[in-house]
């Protein structure tokens, strides 16, 4: 029997017992801990699962209840996941880049019962420790060393490794009802608390048989795993389908170490997001400038070598699935690694369809688009332009919320993704925008931001870019530099701005035209409260610290001003527009 035919229907854990039953020696996670790789396979992913859900029952924990994790990735965070499913409770994935009075609006609303606290830095926790309520369970992951990690002793009520030995494993295989509720996933959203998204088990039996007969997925395939995977892509894309491939999975011990560990691992499906895209991309530039790699890829033979050794230096040599999602990334960045023979698939979904939805095909790709609809990701376009979904994976609705969650549905039941896009003949999806995001200029006219911003992001400098400019006579965009060059003279980068400023306006509608440029002095960092966790830009937080300097920008003398020169600067009254004049 095939595998599409062994997974049709099957919810992750049915997997789990397959797997366990047919290839109980072959690895499924490996985790570094202090420079040692340390394998799980899956036998024995299953026997810890199994005496974790009798030790969750003897603490007093029921079926239904909701349980939260809170770590970085890593394979207790999978085992822990596993064992939820096994034992019947609700998890409850949270994002540890959040402030303390979100986090414990988010165990309060979703009435957890118990917490698991992983893989933390130190910082991070001193910060959220007292935003716990006291009368949740605590229990604590293994301690993955010095540089990833604190130590948990004296903070946690259990710890996991006790747990699992000192109890015998549970041997029912239970298989949950299409309907029964899977997780609780909140949004990393961009405005107020966080909504909890509730998804049933029959979201990933819709995706299981689709995502492995597209993608062509299976037991030979290698996955690395660093995203946060409290995000519906990185739970999709990683966990999930691991669990229906078969596919091992792989982990970062730190941040210090990421490269050296990816590149260890060499995956054949990797999945990131275009902030760190951009990064990788300043990383080899650093080393190979533009001007020395455009000469170098030019030369016969030569040029497939330097392909080749980048490819493997960035950890792709062997990725056949190479993708990127949870946020716009720019044409041009897309262009510039399929240059170097990287095929950057992007993906397009939400937390609320459980990010199914588009993605290009490895050879079928159209660069500007997020691809082709998945089957029977039971998209629409509404007259307006608006994308809708309807299928399986959509969410049962928000977690104790009626009132938003028919607010997120059209009449006939489909969800509003509030972006707005265009469908081309080929079935390719180009997003144009958000329906919230469109502002009108003092002038009376509107303008979408993703457009320009996206022409703004050719320029190789640029790492966020923000576009702002409700009520002003033009609109005024906020960025960020890459790392590479923030300690370049301001004087010379605020003249390569200028340039590219200047060369991009006549490109624009008259209206859309940049009166000017802020560069802020600070990363834009989820503690920042200007991204989300998946380093999504919060436009409205963005205009909400900047707006006062944009007002002053656009009706000064300068095109670009760095954020702390505001502070030294008097305001000018030179004519507004005369930038873009």
């Amino acid at each position: 029997m095939e595998l599409k035919d062994i997974v049709r229907g099957k919810a992750p854990v049915e997997m789990l017992y397959h797997w366990e039953k047919t290839a109980p020696n072959k690895v499924y996670l490996r985790q570094p801990i202090e420079n040692q790789w340390h394998q799980y396979t899956w036998g024995e992913v299953a026997d810890q699962a199994r005496r974790l859900v009798t030790a969750l029952r003897k603490l007093g924990l029921k079926k239904g209840d909701k349980v939260a994790i809170m770590s970085k990735n890593c394979a207790e965070w999978i085992i822990t996941d596993l064992a939820l499913q096994l034992g019947g409770y609700v998890s409850v994935p949270l994002y540890f880049d959040q402030t303390p009075d979100t986090f414990t609006y988010i165990l309060e609303h979703s009435e957890s019962k118990a917490l698991f606290i992983g893989k933390l830095d130190a910082p991070v926790w001193r910060r959220l420790r007292d935003a716990v309520p006291e009368n949740l369970i605590k229990i604590g992951f293994s301690f993955h060393g010095n540089d990833a990690d604190f130590r948990r002793e004296g903070e946690v009520d259990y710890f996991l490794r006790e747990l699992i030995s000192h109890n015998q494993p549970f041997r029912e295989n239970p298989v949950p009802a299409d309907e029964d509720v899977w997780t609780i996933v909140y949004t990393s959203g961009t405005t107020g608390y966080p909504k909890g998204a509730v998804h049933c088990y029959r979201a990933p039996r819709h995706v299981s048989v689709r995502a492995l007969e597209v993608f062509g997925l299976g037991k030979d395939d290698r996955l690395f795993s660093f995203l946060p995977l409290a995000h519906v892509a990185e739970r999709l894309l990683v966990a999930t389908t691991s669990q229906y491939g078969g596919m091992e999975i792989n982990f970062a011990q730190s941040l210090e170490t990421f490269q050296r560990d990816l590149g260890s691992v060499q995956p054949t499906i990797f999945f990131s997001v275009p902030r760190l895209w951009k990064k990788f991309q300043g990383g080899i530039l650093e080393k190979l400038p533009q001007h020395k790699m455009d000469r170098l890829l030019r030369i016969p033979l030569l040029n497939i070598l330097i392909r080749r050794k980048l490819r493997k230096a960035l950890g792709l040599s062997r990725a056949r699935l190479v993708i990127s999602g949870a946020a716009p990334i720019a044409p041009s960045l897309l262009s510039w690694y399929k240059s170097l023979n990287i095929e950057i698939l992007e993906g397009y979904g939400m937390t609320e369809n459980f990010a199914y939805g588009f993605i290009g095909r490895p050879g079928h790709n159209k660069i500007g688009t997020v691809g082709k609809a998945m089957p029977d990701c039971g998209f629409k376009m509404s007259p307006e332009g608006e994308v809708l979904f309807k299928s399986p994976t959509l969410m049962q609705g928000y977690y104790k919320d009626e009132e938003k969650s028919r607010e997120a549905l059209t009449a006939d039941g489909y969800y509003r993704s509030g972006d707005l896009a265009e469908l081309d003949a080929e079935g390719f999806l180009k997003i144009t925008g958000r329906v919230k995001e469109i502002f009108k200029t003092e002038k009376g006219e509107y303008v979408a931001p993703a457009p320009v911003e996206s022409k703004l992001a050719t320029m190789k400098d640029l790492e966020q870019i923000c576009l702002g400019g409700s009520g002003l006579p033009q609109p005024v965009v906020v960025v960020t530099l890459v790392e590479q060059v923030r300690n370049v003279p301001r004087e010379e980068m605020r003249k390569k701005i200028e340039a590219h400023i200047r060369e991009t306006n006549p490109k624009l509608l008259n209206h859309e035209k940049v009166a000017g440029v802020i560069v802020s002095t600070e990363d834009w960092l989820p503690s920042g409260d200007l991204v989300t966790p998946t380093l999504k830009v919060k436009r409205n937080k963005v205009e909400e610290r900047f707006g006062p300097l944009m007002a002053q920008l656009v009706n000064g003398k300068q095109l670009v001003m760095w954020e702390d020169e505001f502070k030294a600067a008097q305001p000018a009254k030179a004519k507004a527009g005369e930038a873009v004049a």
